[in-house]
């Protein structure tokens, strides 16, 4: 009897280390994949044995795949409005609302481009060299929207409208510009201090010449890990994820 209790608890822990993890499905702000990196380490030490799933893309289509119910737990948007519109429609719920962070925007070249950025600033987009801008699609995107108000406010969308080409995200906007797919762009601060991006050339853009980037986050209503999305969402707004979110441009409060 001893002995086969004894098979019994071997059993027992043998099916428990087995267990599959819990899945923690996210789908993100394309500004957010690096710093996001950093805050899902933090966030493993304190919860172990949760598998963290990150999807970045621009919001807006996010949006449009979330009122679809796709398969997320936690949204976290470049706009504040995403995540209020879902709340709104009976998607998501209100009481998991939170801020996270105030997005900026910053004129970004490569390190040998011939355009100084540092001296023109906003003028940078006018240089000869800067034959191909580089923003994010203001259609979904709450950076080209941005992206497109400072151009306005500065008066320069007129004179650089030919010019533009459009990223299907803040991200792939990145990419034009440090593969050479354009010459200039204007692109989150966040992507600018990230490694791959560090050794180029930027100028930020005033905050007060675009509507302010206020990102933030909620959890799906039909989310199947609330639990691991609302403690997901605490670390972020922990000392440890605000101090991670700094290093990487973010404009946070102080819990």
């Amino acid at each position: 009897m001893t002995r086969f209790k004894g098979l019994c608890l071997a059993l027992l822990a043998l099916a428990c280390s087995a267990a599959p993890p819990r899945r923690l499905a996210i789908a993100a702000a394309a500004d957010l994949q690096f710093a996001l990196v950093e805050v899902k380490e933090g966030f493993a030490k304190r919860r172990p044995g949760v598998e963290v799933a990150i999807t970045y893309g621009s919001s807006g289509n996010f949006y449009a795949q979330l009122v679809n119910k796709a398969p997320f737990d936690l949204f976290l948007s470049a706009d504040l409005l995403y995540p209020k519109r879902l709340v709104e429609a009976g998607l998501a719920d209100g009481t998991t609302e939170f801020l996270y962070s105030r997005g900026r925007l910053v004129v970004w070249v490569p390190e040998g481009s011939p355009i100084p950025v540092e001296q023109l600033g906003m003028k940078a987009l006018l240089h000869p060299a800067a034959r191909k801008v580089a923003i994010a699609n203001p259609r979904h995107a709450p950076y080209g929207r941005a992206a497109e108000a400072a151009l306005a406010k500065l008066g320069l969308r007129s004179a650089v409208r030919p010019r533009l080409v459009f990223g299907e995200n803040i991200a792939q906007t990145a990419q034009f510009v440090q593969t050479g797919a354009a010459d200039i762009g204007i692109l989150a601060l966040s992507l600018a201090k990230a490694p791959a991006l560090a050794a180029g050339r930027m100028w930020e853009v005033p905050q007060d010449a675009h509507p302010p980037l206020d990102q933030g986050g909620v959890i799906l209503n039909h989310a199947r890990n609330r639990a691991d999305a609302l403690a997901f969402r605490d670390f972020m707004r922990s000392a440890e994820g605000l101090a991670i979110l700094r290093r990487f441009g973010f404009v946070v409060d102080t819990p």
